[in-house]
């Protein structure tokens, strides 16, 4: 159906000039040069939508030219009708659409054609010439990689129309009147713009620019993101690769899940996974397909990439899953021996209090065993106080002089759990091993971590990789997403670095 409206503009264009050829009487080389320009604006446009899809509104906006362009001959109010669409086109080249910050500039243009005061208005001539060339020249320096050389036919063809306006406008204000020559030149300047805009489109120069600047892109620079590659030479930064996994799975290159969003278009890479971009920005599907062809490797070898991702984010998940349930069974024990078998000591050692003193004191000495059971499981504190309190209570039970500064709030159960089993072993090791007169715990929480530092003044040298303890912590924590550090200097002290996110 685009195809037949298109058809249809061309032939009652074309009528148009059919009919304005007949009636022209005047000088045959003005006439020539005059009819030249027009006709290679409707041929130009016509032959860009016999082209295909690509960038149809590029060629039914030439032939729009064209067609103002002879109207203007028959009709004194259209003689400047052909720069609105002719400005259209050199400011949406080559993908048809026109930047929002570029549609009052094309609005203005349009005005400017139709209101013929304004036309005819020298210094407005001018003025509007200069934001043609200078908006084709921004828009040149903003593209990038390949698009830039599909831009660059847009700019010389703004140039060559804005220099020859500039032109006429400068001996118009001069209180010259352009003459002759000054509108062969026009006619000529006009049509070689046509030539070029069509030209790059029906000869498939842009395409071909941007394919072969994405598989140079793809060698030179293979540390890039393909994703961020893609959206480059397409044109479109929200574009999403999707790879797909043996099972059917979709996700991008850090393994999460993709989705097809509403009003996008979805673009199938045989064998490697789907593109999903904005149509509106590419705006030419035969585009897309050509890129995904030629990424199709690539687009493969990411696929192994992002699946071996998605296996690494999965493991991640899995352990943290596993510390997250041995510290939900761990707070569960806890609480069954603090309501039940503690419970039941405590009755008991009240019973037996006056009766027999050594059994009493064998049942006392039993349920401070439990207690500190219990507490090395999970302690109360941790769960009803929170990690400062936590923390607190561990320095006051601490047989070395221990201060704690900085707070860290509530956090979730798993990080308040792993940062008080990493700070409870190392004030154990230091009351071991480092023989220090005094220990700190500093506690800060930036950017959604908890950074945790325990130091002592003590003798140092500690070997970390030979003890279970704080290793096996260590397992704990980077299921987590953090990491532990430790460092112990001869006669320097040792210092315990934890950082955990989530904070």
């Amino acid at each position: 159906m685009r195809g037949l409206r298109f058809l249809a503009v061309v032939l009652a264009l074309a009528a148009v000039a059919g009919a304005e050829w007949a009636s022209w009487e005047g000088d045959a080389t003005s006439t020539a040069f005059d009819a030249a320009a027009g006709l290679v604006l409707i041929a130009g446009g016509a032959a860009v939508a016999a082209k295909g899809a690509r960038a149809w509104r590029v060629g039914l906006l030439l032939s729009l030219a064209g067609g103002t362009w002879f109207l203007g001959n028959l009709a004194g109010w259209a003689l400047l009708a052909h720069r609105g669409p002719l400005t259209h086109a050199l400011l949406a080249y080559p993908r048809g659409r026109v930047p929002r910050l570029l549609v009052p500039l094309v609005a203005a243009a349009y005005v400017d054609g139709l209101v013929e005061p304004l036309g005819r208005s020298d210094a407005v001539t001018a003025v509007l010439a200069g934001a043609v060339l200078a908006s084709a020249a921004a828009r040149w320096t903003r593209a990038r990689g390949p698009e830039r050389r599909g831009v660059a036919v847009a700019l010389a063809a703004a140039a060559g129309v804005a220099a020859v306006l500039a032109a006429g406008s400068t001996l118009g204000l001069a209180g010259e009147a352009p003459g002759v020559a000054f509108q062969r030149a026009y006619a000529l300047t006009v049509a070689t713009a046509a030539v070029l805009l069509a030209g790059g489109l029906v000869l498939g120069r842009w395409t071909e620019a941007v394919l072969t600047g994405l598989v140079v892109d793809l060698g030179r620079r293979p540390e890039l993101p393909l994703q961020q590659r893609l959206a480059d030479t397409l044109g479109d930064p929200s574009l999403v690769v999707g790879y797909r996994l043996p099972d059917g799975r979709l996700v991008d290159e850090a393994g999460r899940a993709v989705v097809e969003r509403a009003g996008a278009s979805t673009t199938t890479v045989e064998g490697a996974g789907i593109l999903v971009h904005d149509s509106g920005a590419a705006g030419d599907d035969a585009l897309v397909e050509s890129v995904a062809a030629a990424a199709r490797m690539a687009l493969a070898n990411a696929a192994l990439e992002a699946e071996v991702h998605s296996q690494i984010a999965e493991l991640e998940r899995s352990r943290r899953r596993l510390v997250e349930a041995a510290d939900e069974q761990r707070r569960e024990l806890e609480r069954e021996l603090r309501r039940g078998t503690q419970a039941r000591l405590e009755h008991v050692a009240g019973l037996v209090a006056g009766v027999d003193a050594e059994l009493a004191r064998e049942v006392e000495a039993t349920l401070a065993e439990l207690r500190e059971l219990a507490r090395g499981l999970h302690p109360t504190v941790l769960a009803e106080g929170g990690l400062d309190a936590a923390l607190r209570e561990l320095a006051r039970r601490s047989p070395v002089p221990v201060s704690v500064r900085g707070t860290a709030g509530r956090l979730p159960a798993p990080v308040e759990a792993a940062a008080y089993f990493v700070c409870s072993e190392a004030l154990a090791n230091v009351a071991k091993h480092a023989r220090a007169s005094a220990a700190v715990i500093d506690v800060a929480c930036a950017s959604g971590r908890l950074e945790i530092r325990v130091a002592d003044d003590g003798v140092g040298g500690a070997k970390p990789a030979g003890g279970s303890g704080l290793r096996g912590l260590s397992d704990r924590v980077e299921a987590l997403g953090g990491s532990l550090r430790v460092v112990s200097v001869p006669a320097g002290g040792t210092t315990v670095w934890l950082s955990i996110p989530g904070a």
